[in-house]
């Protein structure tokens, strides 16, 4: 059977993590110190820490815009988060006493819609939490004109980067550079390292601060952080390789994702629209079904493949019964969308299956 998911761990992230279990540097320390300053070079951020959760990342972030008397956000108010996004973001709010304002999403993406967001401002949100989900891009010009601060959560869209616009009177084939890093436009962001994330700690986070501004009252308070809070080595030691390994896993992801895209286009089921292309983060193969998830399932196992709902984990599957009446298209999404195995340590052979399977779809 080919698993929906798998962390691709090689040689080299057994024996960076060896390494700290010989040396018996298991707590936070130099491995933590080094992923935070690599997340920083590659994202461009003014300053991170590496967490042990991404619900405490989220416990951290508050903390920080609530100390900024002008974010306007504070124990008890409403924080706009998409009913697709993962459950714990919820759950967390809740335990810290926000209470989650859960909106609909856009059927082509997955995103959260920017008029339910809009909807939302008015009804009373404070702060939105934008889950950046399946490494798809979303249009930040359209959510930073909601003037309300933002966390965006870029676990599954980690080093995706905004194209940069042509500037008028700039001709054809001058060089452009490149655009900010997906997290660098909200107030903090979210670079959860879970086990399926698509940079894995094994577990943690990593919180970062775009712009100075943003940082000072968040290092105020991860400097008097326990040690309890923060990443330990051997965790910090896995994702560092992950993240020097990124650029490398990423381009077979693009290439599978490719053939994966072929495979679907004379078929009923689609993908979603990536309209940012080759900028954002190939994060799985989310298939829009057309028809019942149970036969597709039953369909792909005979063939030796498993195929997971895709928002198994999400607010709307923990609270369907609630949310479905004001969240349709969520609610649709939630049946209808399928993962199917897309990670850099499948072979030739079991790509060449599950593009098989695609075409083939019932």
């Amino acid at each position: 059977m080919i698993n929906t998911y798998s962390s691709t761990i090689r040689r080299k992230e057994m024996e960076a993590v060896l390494v700290c279990m010989v040396d018996e540097r298991l707590g936070p320390g130099e491995a933590c110190a080094r992923l935070v300053q690599s997340v920083k070079e590659y994202t461009s951020c003014d300053g991170a820490v590496a967490l042990r959760s991404p619900s405490l990342a989220l416990e951290y972030a508050l903390s920080a815009l609530a100390a900024t008397d002008a974010s306007g956000v504070e124990k008890g108010c409403s924080v706009m988060i998409s009913a697709l996004a993962p459950c714990w973001q919820a759950l967390t709010l809740e335990k810290l006493g926000y209470k989650p304002l859960v909106l609909d999403v856009v059927e082509e993406n997955g995103l959260v819609s920017l008029e339910a967001c809009a909807e939302g401002v008015r009804q009373g949100g404070k702060l939105l939490l934008l889950t950046e989900s399946m490494g798809v891009l979303p249009d930040m010009e359209g959510f930073l004109s909601l003037g309300v601060p933002i966390i965006e959560d870029i676990s599954q869209s980690a080093l995706a980067r905004y194209p940069v616009k042509e500037e008028s009177g700039q001709k054809e084939g001058d060089a452009k550079p490149e655009g900010k890093s997906a997290g660098m436009y909200g107030s903090y962001a979210i670079f959860g390292m879970e086990d399926r994330d698509i940079v894995t700690a094994g577990g943690g986070a990593v919180l970062m601060a775009p712009v100075r501004k943003a940082w000072i009252p968040l290092k105020a308070l991860t400097d008097k952080a326990p040690s309890t809070d923060l990443m330990p080595d051997m965790n910090a030691s896995l994702a560092f390789v992950e993240l020097k390994e990124y650029f490398r896993n990423e381009a077979v992801r693009k290439e599978l994702f490719g053939m994966y895209s072929r495979a679907i286009m004379s078929g009923r089921h689609k993908t979603y629209t990536r309209g940012e292309g080759e900028n954002s983060t190939v994060y799985s193969f989310p298939l829009v079904l057309n028809t019942g998830f149970k036969d597709v399932k039953s369909y792909a196992q005979k063939k030796g493949i498993e195929e997971r709902q895709a928002y198994e984990n999400s607010v709307i599957a923990l609270r369907q019964e609630e949310l479905s009446p004001s969240c349709i298209c969520a609610n649709s999404l939630l049946l209808r969308c399928a993962l199917f195995p897309l990670y850099p340590r499948l072979g030739q052979k079991d790509a060449s299956r599950i593009v098989k399977v695609l075409q083939s779809l019932p």
